[in-house]
């Protein structure tokens, strides 16, 4: 399966976790845990000192980001390879691994031959994903999908106040028109974010910044 011994380091905030890969990693003769850590900069103190292959790296830490963690990882030894495990499938958290040098993002509902596979695939070069991570990552961010949509500032102030959760009656009242030219511009804003609903509408809004 694999061509040498491959050295791993696990980082994970739950010591049952770590348990858990450490018995199923042991199980592979050609798999060596070399030591686990429940925080960031503890591996980084480690790593000074050793030649590590694999690093399963955990998101959530207790002492810090993760994310921070990998990118520290792999200003420190690039040729370490980081594999990501975690609960967490937001499209910018596996952006910003990526970004920070991940070579592998699995989700902990993975399946054991899962994570093998991605051990195989990061010592032979390649990015490794858990089923669905692909897909998520290959969708278009909001952002990516257009240019931003342009806004009189009328539209932008009626908003805002939507966003706010306030009714049309209410903006209205607060902006001196009738209810009617309100619900005109909820409708105009739907159709430049092509949002289906308003719910989709703040989250894109939020999103591009438009509102904070």
């Amino acid at each position: 399966m694999f061509a040498k011994q491959v050295n791993l380091v696990i980082v994970d905030d739950h010591p049952l976790i770590i348990q858990g890969l450490k018995a199923l990693l042991s199980s592979h003769e050609q798999l060596n845990v070399l030591a686990s850590f429940t925080k960031g900069q503890d591996v980084i103190a480690f790593l000074l000192g050793q030649e590590v292959d694999v690093v399963i790296l955990d998101i959530s830490l207790p002492d810090c980001n993760g994310m921070d963690i990998c990118r520290e990882i792999k200003t420190m030894a690039p040729a370490t390879r980081v594999i990501a495990l975690t609960n967490h499938n937001e499209r910018s958290l596996i952006m910003q691994m990526l970004q920070n040098g991940a070579n592998g993002y699995l989700l902990k509902n993975a399946s054991s031959e899962e994570l093998i596979s991605s051990i195989t695939q990061v010592m032979n070069g390649q990015l490794s994903f858990s089923t669905g991570i692909e897909e998520i990552i290959t969708q278009p961010a909001v952002y990516e999908q257009g240019p931003v949509p342009k806004l009189t500032r009328r539209e932008l102030e009626v908003l805002k106040l939507i966003a706010a959760g306030e009714t049309s009656t209410v903006i209205a009242d607060r902006l001196c028109v009738s209810p009617l030219t309100i619900e005109m511009h909820r409708r105009n804003l739907l159709q430049k974010f092509k949002a289906k609903n308003v719910a989709v509408l703040i989250r894109m809004s939020f999103q591009l910044g438009l509102i904070k």
